[in-house]
């Protein structure tokens, strides 16, 4: 059996990480993991937040997604997946790249975990003080 001809986007959020690759002529299935999208982010609202760089680019339905996403919480990995696939149309596509950057998808969020100070209970949280 031949390998079917697929365009990869790696995306990172906080501690998530997630390769998607998108196969030019499907029927519009979206699996993570093995699992149907809709299973593997049952929160109200993440399914419609990854579909975004599909919708801003009217390529909705017009491919099959696989996603690998490891790492972080659920948040994080629906950043990571909506990274990667902006990335991998962008890979499909070049000429898209002013319509991902205006809807603001080929920004990786920089913001990760602060460390923990010596002295203090978290990265900022000072231990409460006690005159006696």
């Amino acid at each position: 059996m031949a390998e079917r001809q697929y365009y990869e986007g790696v995306g990172r959020r906080k501690e998530a990480t997630a390769r998607v690759r998108i196969y030019p002529g499907g029927e519009g299935t979206f699996l993570v993991n093995d699992k149907p999208v809709e299973v593997y982010f049952p929160r109200l609202g993440d399914v419609p937040y990854l579909m975004t760089p599909l919708e801003v680019t009217g390529m909705k339905g017009r491919f099959d997604v696989t996603v690998r996403v490891k790492g972080g919480g659920i948040t994080g990995q629906v950043g990571a997946v909506c990274l990667g696939l902006a990335r991998a149309l962008l890979k499909f596509d070049p000429e898209l790249r002013p319509v991902l950057r205006k809807a603001g998808l080929l920004t990786r969020d920089a913001r990760i975990k602060e460390r923990k100070k010596p002295g203090l209970k978290r990265a900022r949280k000072a231990p409460t003080y006690t005159k006696r």
